[in-house]
C-alpha cells in the first residue's frame, strides 16, 4: 500500500507490541497523535505478553482519532492459519498463542475473535510505502519491487540470518520482527529495526520517521529516559 504523506503532521512507526498493552497505552498517551498525524504499527500485536485483546482494543480506538495503519505480523499470520484450518494449533500455542487465548478468556482457538477483532486483522497490510520509507514486519528482498515482495521476506525473514542490502528504490526500510535483546533500536542507515523486546524485559519503541526521534516504554508503562 502506498500512502501519501503530503500535508500530514508527524509520522510514527511502532515496533512489535506482543500483548504489552500497558506499554502501548503509555506510549500513545505520551505521543497523543492527532487527526493530522500518521501512526503505523509494524505487526505482532498478539502473543507472548498477557494483554493481546487489550492491545487490539486500544488500536481500534486509536483508529478513530488519528490515521492508523497496521502491518500483518507473522504471529497474526499463524493465528489466521489456525483459525482457517491451514495449520494445527500446537505450533502457534507454543509460540505465544496460549497467552493470546487467555487474554480472551478462552482455552481453545475455535472462533474466539469478536467481529471487530476479525475486521482488525483483515485490514492489516503486507507493507506500507511512503515517499522516503517503506515499512514491513520482518525484512525485504532488495532487488524486488516493494509491491512484489514474498510473504517469507515480509513476515518471517530474520535480520540475524541476513542484513539485506539497501533497496534499489533508495528508500529507507523500517522493520520489526528481529528482537534486539539489548532494547536498543538498530539503525543500519538504509534499514532501521524497531523490535526492542518489550515483552521480554526490553522496551516498546516508537520512531517519528522524519526526525528519527525515538520514544520507549517498558511493559509496565514506564518511559525510558
Amino acid at each position: 500500500m502506498f500512502l501519501s504523506t503530503e500535508g500530514r503532521g508527524s509520522i510514527y512507526a511502532i515496533g512489535d507490541i506482543h500483548g504489552c498493552s500497558r506499554a502501548l497505552d503509555s506510549l500513545l498517551d505520551y505521543l497523543n497523535p492527532g487527526v493530522n498525524d500518521i501512526v503505523i504499527t509494524l505487526g505482532d500485536y498478539i502473543d507472548r505478553g498477557n494483554d493481546s485483546k487489550r492491545v487490539i482494543d486500544r488500536l481500534l480506538r486509536l483508529a478513530q482519532t488519528t490515521n492508523w495503519y497496521g502491518i500483518l505480523g507473522n504471529h497474526e499470520q499463524m493465528m489466521l492459519n489456525v483459525l482457517s484450518g491451514q495449520m494445527k494449533p500446537k505450533p502457534w500455542l507454543d509460540y505465544g498463542g496460549r497467552e493470546t487465548l487467555a487474554s480472551y478468556g478462552v482455552k481453545r482457538p475455535n472462533g474466539f475473535l469478536p467481529k471487530s477483532h476479525e475486521d482488525f486483522v483483515s485490514q492489516l497490510h503486507d507493507y506500507i510505502e511512503l515517499d522516503e520509507f517503506f515499512l514491513t514486519h520482518a525484512s525485504y528482498d532488495p532487488a524486488a519491487p516493494i509491491d512484489q515482495q514474498s510473504a517469507e521476506a515480509l513476515r518471517w525473514q530474520h535480520l540475524e540470518k541476513e542484513i539485506p542490502k539497501p533497496h534499489f528504490s533508495g528508500k529507507t526500510a523500517i522493520v520489526g520482527h528481529t528482537a534486539n535483546l539489548d532494547g536498543e533500536v538498530v539503525d543500519f542507515g538504509h534499514l532501521i529495526c524497531l523490535d526492542t523486546f518489550c515483552y521480554g524485559g526490553g522496551w516498546l519503541s516508537a520512531m517519528e520517521l522524519r526526525s528519527r526521534a525515538v520514544w520507549q516504554f517498558s511493559q509496565w508503562g514506564k518511559r525510558r529516559v
